[in-house]
């Protein structure tokens, strides 16, 4: 992944805009296997993450960042450790406002 690319940040509502594109999913692992997790993102909806070796931690939330490659699945390019409190709804309600139509275009086009 280019160290300058555009990641946008996203629930599972809005991933399937993204397929083809790098994003940012704030999300709480559901079941950890060695190759994929299915985790809960901030929105409560399930996406399944394809992981890079030797990426199985054991805090209860992340931020993976990764490619979309379909509607509910993201191959995950690398993933921060985000503690083990987080208020999704807040994380979800900003999101939410960042995609929101009002704002968008202020925030993230020129």
């Amino acid at each position: 992944m280019a160290e300058n690319a555009v990641s946008m940040r996203v629930n599972s509502e809005l991933l399937p805009r993204f397929v083809g594109k790098i994003v940012r999913l704030t999300c709480r692992p559901v079941e950890m296997k060695t190759d994929a997790w299915t985790v809960q993102a901030c929105d409560g909806g399930t996406v399944t993450v394809t992981l890079q070796p030797d990426s199985l931690t054991t805090d209860a939330y992340y931020e993976v960042i990764g490619g979309v490659t379909s509607d509910t699945t993201i191959k995950m390019y690398r993933s921060k450790n985000l503690g083990n409190e987080l208020d999704m709804t807040l994380v979800n309600d900003t999101i939410n406002l960042m995609h929101d139509p009002r704002f968008y275009s202020g925030i993230f086009e020129e």
